[in-house]
């Protein structure tokens, strides 16, 4: 088990094995990534750039091995925030060798509803992701190593019912 860390950044600069996030909102427009948000909604070019920082800290972590990947919880139709993350975003961000996955609810329940947005490292960190009712990003909590376990569990439920992104958006994506 690894040393505990006290910040989001931490547990990326230390995990080992694996990365996992799990993503429930419909709109992170408020949080990052603005400007290309903008370029997206006026029908503008992904601009060079986009995520190119993230992309290469991803690359950075599984070209040793590691694994970062994703479920995102959403569903029809999607917001124009979705159609863009999951357009330009994921499509960008596997070239760094991020995996996507989507757990689509819907017409039907939910099977993770009020879990909030977390990262989840080697099975034994998390990291609980805090927005605002705007939909600001002021921080992350990192919890007690006890807490990991519920956190872990809520995980495979995702990756239970969800599907691949590349799937999933060839049949409902743009």
């Amino acid at each position: 088990m690894k040393s505990s860390s006290n910040s989001l950044g931490d547990l990326f600069d230390s995990f080992q094995h694996e990365a996992f996030r799990l993503e429930t909102l419909d709109d992170y427009s408020r949080s990052g990534n603005v400007t290309a948000y903008h370029a997206y909604l006026a029908g503008e070019p992904q601009p060079a750039g986009y995520n190119a920082g993230w992309v290469d800290e991803v690359r950075s972590h599984t070209e040793k091995g590691k694994r970062i990947y994703r479920v995102h919880i959403l569903s029809r139709p999607l917001t124009e925030y979705l159609r863009f993350e999951l357009g330009w975003g994921y499509r960008k961000n596997m070239a760094g060798g991020e995996e996507f996955f989507i757990l689509d609810v819907t017409g039907k329940p939910n099977p993770l509803a009020g879990v909030p947005d977390f990262w989840c490292f080697d099975s034994d960190s998390v990291a609980v992701m805090n927005y605002d009712d705007a939909g600001k990003y002021p921080g992350s909590d990192v919890l007690e190593p006890e807490r990991a376990a519920e956190f872990t569990r809520y995980r495979d439920m995702a990756l239970t019912h969800a599907e691949p992104f590349t799937a999933w958006w060839a049949e409902h994506g743009a």
